[in-house]
């Protein structure tokens, strides 16, 4: 069981923020994890993979024997730290730069990855934007549409490329957050587009069933890059401690759930969305 630790005042001016920079750095490694060879040989693309949760799921995803292609922004240091500690596990990663919002560049990395290993097994969706706002009013239309096209609008340039290549058995895995079940006051856009994701599940569970299992997971607050870097340095030692365990979770705490999802451990579970949020009740 992890330990709550201090997490002194800091803020990152740029998002999704840069793992190598926070204090303590999030655990990505799963404590006590055993491997057996669930997602041996299997392909992986996961987007926001260089950092928190999604380098925790790529770390994870290795152990049990996949390759990954970890899709990320600019954030090259994190992104190789994520690529070395898959490659320590015999397995390969393939890294790719560039804005998901863009749908020619969820074009060219789907490509990329059928290029190189011929098909795609699994796809996480998991990059995402939030930006604090007091009011509604205080949303500009730059902001709604830019976390829109990063935390959908992507999904939809992902999964509509990468079915292509995804064989019968395959499993497509979204990144939603409790807000879409308990909202945010500050995170307007942000939450808007993670109750989104949820319906996107739902739906596209019956859309591409039997062949293709659609799944989500929900994280509540979670130790990652996207924290110091959307909110202000005061807020930091109290992140959290609004949940039954009174800390925020870890990645590699979140990362056995993506596991899970991705292999036939689910095989009878589509349209579900799992909830590792701290034991915050929400209506699933």
């Amino acid at each position: 069981m992890a330990m709550k630790t201090e997490i002194p005042p800091q803020q990152q001016q740029e998002q999704p923020g840069k793992e190598y920079e926070m204090q303590p750095r999030p655990q990505s490694q799963v404590r006590q994890y055993k491997p057996a060879d669930k997602l041996k040989d299997k392909i992986a693309i996961i987007t926001g993979g260089d950092s928190g949760i999604g380098k925790a799921a790529a770390i994870a995803f290795a152990k049990e024997g996949a390759d990954c292609v970890i899709v990320y922004l600019n954030e090259h240091k994190d992104a190789q730290e994520t690529k070395s500690i898959i490659e320590k596990q015999g397995r390969k990663a393939l890294l790719i730069s560039g804005d998901i919002g863009d749908s020619s560049f969820c074009k060219k990395v789907v490509k990329q990855t059928v290029d190189e290993f011929g098909r795609i097994d699994v796809l996480v969706n998991n990059a995402a934007e939030q930006h604090e706002v007091k009011s509604v009013t205080d949303l500009t239309d730059e902001q709604i549409l830019r976390t829109f096209k990063t935390n959908i609008f992507s999904m939809f340039y992902m999964i509509r490329e990468a079915v292509k290549y995804m064989p019968s058995g395959s499993s497509i895995i979204n990144t939603t957050s409790v807000t879409a079940y308990q909202g945010q006051k500050t995170l307007l856009d942000y939450s808007s587009t993670k109750g989104a994701i949820v319906s996107m599940t739902r739906s596209l569970a019956i859309s591409l069933g039997p062949d293709i299992r659609v799944n989500a997971v929900a994280p509540g607050p979670i130790w990652t890059p996207l924290i110091p870097s959307s909110f202000e340095a005061e807020k930091m030692p109290k992140f959290g401690s609004g949940t039954i365990m009174d800390r925020p979770g870890q990645p590699d705490e979140i990362a056995p759930c993506y596991v899970f999802l991705a292999c036939d451990d689910s095989s009878y579970m589509t349209g579900q969305v799992l909830h590792p949020n701290g034991g915050r009740i929400v209506n699933s």
